[in-house]
């Protein structure tokens, strides 16, 4: 067995001794997502995936083992992040209208556990557990040049939540998030459970929140510069309890975690005497069911779109390992109306049916072409979500 699967395999052992050790902790994850599967064919995709009217979907590409972060260059190829490969994948363009890729290669490997990735100022920026890492690239050729160079060190790596997100925001800023290194503990490094920022150079690091337990995906809103993530909630409190959450994350915001769970809710384990931190934490803007796991994110912009999910943020739910019914496994969207409140939708639904799960979203891109894109490290595929609006019939 390869060193990269091991720390896939070793995790899942862990939680099954647990599992037996201690008969509440409940686990139920599929099998494959240790071992890794095929991409769906298309005939079953079509049987069971389900989207809103109007959207159609296919696989763009396969045969990308832990596919996980994606970001287009702007000349339109795909850039997908594998972190137990270590690389980072280019897609080419489709130019040729063939619902494919038209050429594939791995851009750069012998990364530490490359995730989250963004293109500014003619540099690739690649978040690894323990850092970020930045390399000049040149979109219209293709190509990279020189050799990576370390702009960020020192982020604590090891523990539970061991993926880097990286997006750099409307100010400029590299935003960097890093998750804790436990189902939930008091941390000893202050970086941990954070949202950090950064000068796009690596300096000036700043704290920006803190109490974010694992927020793997954040985008900005289009049109303002509120920043939102999601956050999953922790382990073992039961099926149905606590929830994941989007969080609308201010700078210097606390967001409650290990001390709150959900609406300011008393963790049953670290609550007692951190009343004053809970009153003080910022509750979530909106509530996922429990267990779902949300990912990455995106705002949409496109025009091509349906008025309804222009401005709309799509969220892919990971589903659940620690609940006696799996639950998640699909891609929701998220409807902001102008009195506040959030609207869930499901968007994406299918891949998990009576307990057979055929794939886990993990991030979700809107294309220069118009359409979207979602990764699944479980099938290890790219899908590719079109709107075509419907035909309406002539009176002539």
């Amino acid at each position: 067995m390869n060193k990269a699967l091991w720390y896939v395999v070793l995790p899942a052992l862990l939680v099954t001794v647990l599992a037996q050790r201690f008969g509440h902790l409940t686990v139920n994850f599929p099998l494959k997502s240790v071992f890794g599967g095929a991409a769906p064919a298309e005939a079953a995709l079509h049987r069971r995936i389900a989207l809103p009217s109007g959207f159609s979907l296919t696989v763009y590409a396969a045969d990308l083992p832990g596919a996980r972060m994606l970001r287009f260059t702007r000349t339109g190829d795909l850039l997908v992040s594998q972190p137990h490969a270590g690389a980072i994948v280019l897609l080419e363009k489709d130019a040729d209208g063939d619902g494919r890729p038209d050429g594939r290669r791995q851009l750069l490997t012998g990364l530490s556990r490359p995730h989250g990735l963004d293109l500014r100022d003619g540099w690739l920026y690649v978040a690894e557990t323990y850092g970020v890492v930045r390399v000049r690239y040149d979109a219209a050729q293709r190509q990279i040049s020189g050799a990576p160079e370390m702009v960020v060190s020192g982020i604590p790596g090891g523990g539970n939540h061991w993926s880097r997100t990286l997006k750099f925001g409307p100010d400029g800023g590299m935003y960097v998030s890093v998750g804790s290194s436990c189902n939930v503990c008091i941390e000893d490094d202050p970086l941990r459970a954070t949202l950090l920022r950064f000068e796009p150079d690596g300096t000036k690091r700043e704290i920006y929140a803190t109490g974010l337990r694992n927020t793997v995906g954040f985008d900005w809103r289009p049109g303002s510069r509120e920043l939102y993530g999601t956050d999953n909630g922790r382990d073992l409190l039961g099926d149905d309890f606590p929830p994941c959450e989007l969080n609308r994350i201010e700078k210097g915001g606390f967001y409650g975690w290990p001390y709150a769970n959900g609406n300011r809710v008393p963790d049953p384990d670290y609550g007692r005497g951190h009343e004053a931190d809970i009153r003080r934490s910022l509750p979530p803007v909106h509530e996922f069911r429990a267990h779902v796991a949300p990912l990455g994110m995106v705002f949409l912009k496109g025009g091509g779109l349906p008025q309804d999910y222009r401005g709309a943020a799509l969220v892919a739910l990971h589903g659940s390992w620690n609940r006696s019914k799996k639950q998640g496994y699909e891609v929701v969207s998220l409807h902001f109306g102008a009195d506040g409140r959030i609207a869930e939708r499901p968007f994406m639904t299918g891949f998990n049916i009576d307990e057979d799960v055929i794939g886990r979203p993990v991030d979700v891109a809107e294309g220069p072409d118009g359409a979207i894109y979602v990764s699944d490290d479980y099938a290890g595929a790219i899908y590719r979500v079109l709107y075509r609006p419907p035909v309406t019939a002539s009176h002539d």
